[in-house]
């Protein structure tokens, strides 16, 4: 089995790895490391959520800094507030053992935009952010990213289906001749080839991950045949039957969301939901209790689950199976992460068989019938 010091990673930074819990490199890093620590190049990672992308892109970033240089060296851009916050956490305890000091910074809505203003007054290596904030704070000058070496863009396909394209165009004009920008997504919509195309450098290395399975293949896939009054009675048995378990369970709309969280709660399950109406106060507080286990069970609309990651999730329930192929993709990737194993469980009503069969074709998956 390769280790990071093969890959190339130093030994303070295998300290940090290791207290993390993280010992041995996932693909993703075994491919993607030597390359970006060796090469200065552009690169197009394709892998689903869950692989290690992080530490794959994130080493080889905390590599590039010039603790000496006082500049935004390096920038990475996310989709959502919670993935910010755990790109900065990760980064932050990676370099708990060098011997020089990495300031990261991240920014990102929902917060008062001048404590983070205040903050990038200080010396400031590297930038997490979401693509709102940083143009905000780009365009009022709080921050110069004229002197980045290395943009990262994590989870593209979900940057773009987020309604984030001008954003993110507008920040890939800044300091194009200087700086080599490293790209990674699950999928690959004709928008991010457009992106790619015209913002990345035509030689650009492109490291794919299981390139068949566009679905971890850890995840099995289940179908339940219900009808749209029984589908909480379902639910609920399904719940009984995961009692030791923890999972997700997504509903297509905000108020099909909050009515399912109070029909379960009144069945006195541990249950959350999590939606668009939500403050960012309420938002965060439910994402702390399921991430603590205080909650077992969170349902979500498809939006509002972006950049959730907590490993051991034993299962995700569709309580309608998504209109687009790569929510499915999307959700049925929260769970069996980081090499666990998992299930994704939909609920189809009489009619919908043929999105099932639509959808094993697409995704080259098999969906087994489920009974209660």
């Amino acid at each position: 089995m390769v280790t990071f010091l093969e890959l190339g990673i130093s030994k303070a930074y295998v300290k940090g790895l290791k207290e993390l819990g993280i010992k041995h490199p996932t693909k993703i890093q075994q491919e993607v490391i030597p390359v970006l620590l060796e090469s200065k190049t552009d690169l197009i990672g394709l892998a689903q959520t869950g692989t290690g992308k992080t530490a794959a892109f994130g080493l080889p970033v905390l590599n590039t800094i010039d603790a000496k240089n006082d500049n935004v060296q390096a920038l990475i851009i996310a989709p959502t507030r919670e993935l910010v916050q755990q790109i900065k956490k990760q980064l932050f305890k990676f370099t708990k053992y060098i011997d020089h000091k990495i300031f990261v910074e991240g920014v990102y809505g929902g917060e008062k935009i001048d404590r983070q203003i205040k903050a990038l007054t200080r010396t400031t290596h590297v930038v997490v952010a979401t693509p709102g904030r940083l143009l905000d704070l780009v365009e009022r000058s709080a921050v110069d990213i004229s002197q980045v070496k290395t943009l990262v863009l994590d989870e593209a396909d979900e940057m773009l289906s987020m309604g984030f394209k001008e954003d993110l165009s507008k920040i890939l004009m800044y300091n194009t001749e200087s700086r080599k920008t490293w790209l990674f997504s699950a999928t690959m919509p004709n928008e991010i080839q457009k992106m790619v195309k015209r913002y990345m450098s035509h030689d650009a290395i492109r490291i794919e991950i299981d390139r068949n399975s566009l679905v971890n293949e850890n995840i099995s896939h289940h179908f339940i045949n219900t009808s749209i009054p029984n589908k909480t009675l379902v639910i609920g048995k399904l719940l009984d039957k995961y009692s030791n378990d923890r999972g997700v369970i997504f509903c297509r709309t905000k108020a099909g969301t909050k009515k399912l969280a109070q029909e379960l709660k009144n069945e006195d399950f541990s249950v959350d939901a999590l939606e668009g109406d939500m403050q960012q106060k309420e938002r965060d507080k439910v994402m702390r209790a399921f991430k603590n286990e205080n909650l077992q069970f969170l349902i979500s609309t498809d939006v509002s689950a972006r950049g959730i990651d907590v490993n051991n999730l034993a299962f995700v329930i569709h309580h309608q199976l998504p209109e687009q192929l790569e929510y499915y993709t999307h959700r049925s990737g929260r769970t069996a992460r980081a090499g666990n194993t998992g299930q994704s469980i939909g609920l189809i009503i009489p009619g919908e068989m043929q999105k099932i069969i639509d959808t094993q074709k697409a995704l080259s998956i098999t969906f087994r019938e489920m009974t209660l």
